[in-house]
């Protein structure tokens, strides 16, 4: 059985966010077919008691404590020495100690790099093969943001955007393949690369349908007498943050108007004090909760108004992939392998969202009809097995050579 190291900037287990959600089925696909050495960050004590059973997966494990607040004055750092911030943030004596520790120990001839910042780590050794899976282009993502803001976070953002790029195709160039999760990834990263144009492609997430399925069984959360519109996600991420305040805002006064019993939970773990402070009749801060499932089944409509979405959102796969009918933003359906008006309705502003869902409340059949389209869409285009296949292609072909 082959040995593999695998980074990965934050713990990939629970499975209970997006990019954990991604690296943790790439692990457990990993580790079906080779011992892998996984070193990876802990950026959330709630995580500790996992540790273990990632131990159990693993041939070799380092977990580094990470403190974000002392990660972010660490990372400022680069201001000085021309670095992005990511970098200097994501880096830690101890796990270095390790990946050398392991390479020289184990006839490792392969690394796995879950996110650019991992690559830090291994990009020195000449004869270790680097597979990276980017996910998204997160240099453009610090753009977005820098036009989002204004004042000295708009300038630290733009400037991050800058300095990541230039690392990014730095990896990209290196490694040996490198993996985007949508097509419009790839081809954008390849027009801010083109050197690295023939060395990157698109590998897709995929959503576990057997887990996330509806299920008679599963109790309600919501008050019998509430239609209850959802959001899910981590409640401390900025465009999370951004999509629901800006739906409170601008369409959730003229859906309870015309939908008095109207509820919209906001779903997900560490509100931020701005998404506390949405907390009020018409608005349920739920903060962390043990299975996000029984929200989403019992969900009238599942909403994903992100105004700044890279990529493909979990959250919208899997309210799909549970039955429920989903109205999101063109951002997050454009990604998404379905068809819009049939297994997803998409939105462009307030007065759209609120058409969207109203239409599916007025015609609850209508509404069941778009829900069962969308868990069958999931099962037959979002398999893990599948769509993971493209980095096995480049694993196998390293073992081979």
């Amino acid at each position: 059985m082959a040995d593999l190291l695998y980074l990965v900037h934050r713990m990939p287990y629970p499975p209970n966010k997006g990019d954990k959600v991604r690296s943790y089925h790439l692990l457990k696909h990993l580790v079906a077919k080779r011992r892998v050495f996984l070193g990876t960050f802990i950026d959330d004590p709630a995580d500790e008691p996992y540790i273990d059973t990632l131990r159990a997966m693993c041939a070799g494990l380092h977990v580094a404590r990470l403190d974000p607040r002392s990660a972010k004055l660490r990372s400022l750092g680069g201001l000085l020495n021309g670095q992005a911030l990511t970098l200097r943030y994501y880096r830690d004596a101890g796990l270095a100690e390790w990946v050398e520790r392991t390479l020289r120990s184990h006839d490792i001839g392969t690394a796995v790099v879950f996110s650019s910042s991992m690559a830090q780590y291994v990009e020195h050794r000449a004869n270790l093969r680097m597979l990276v899976d980017f996910v998204d282009v997160d240099s453009a993502k610090w753009a977005d943001y820098a036009q989002a803001h204004r004042g000295p976070l708009s300038w630290i953002y733009r400037r991050e955007g800058t300095h990541l790029l230039s690392y990014e195709r730095q990896v990209a160039a290196r490694a040996d393949a490198s993996f985007f999760v949508t097509e419009s990834e790839t081809q954008l990263f390849r027009r801010l690369a083109p050197e690295c144009a023939n060395q990157v492609e698109a590998m897709c997430n995929g959503v576990d349908a057997d887990y996330f399925a509806p299920d008679a069984q599963r109790a309600s959360p919501y008050a019998a007498d509430e239609i209850a519109l959802v959001f899910t996600g981590a409640m401390d991420y900025w465009p999370n943050i951004d999509a629901v305040t800006w739906f409170v805002q601008e369409a959730l006064p003229a859906l309870r108007l015309a939908w008095p019993t109207l509820r919209f939970h906001i779903v997900g773990r560490s509100p931020s004090a701005a998404v506390l402070t949405l907390k009020g009749e018409g608005v349920h801060v739920t903060g962390t909760v043990d299975d996000v499932r029984p929200y989403l089944q019992h969900a009238a409509v599942v909403v994903a108004p992100l105004r700044l979405a890279r990529g493909i959102q979990n959250k919208v796969l899997e309210a799909m992939a549970m039955g429920r009918p989903v109205v999101a933003t063109a951002a997050c359906a454009a990604p998404i392998d379905a068809r819009v008006g049939t297994e997803l309705l998409a939105a462009s502003d307030a007065a759209g969202f609120t058409d969207a869902v109203s239409s599916l409340l007025a015609a609850p059949a209508l509404a069941n009809e778009i829900g069962t389209a969308a868990r069958q869409c999931v099962l037959q285009r979002y398999s893990w097995q599948s769509h993971l296949a493209g980095i096995e292609r480049h694993i196998a072909a390293g073992v081979a050579a």
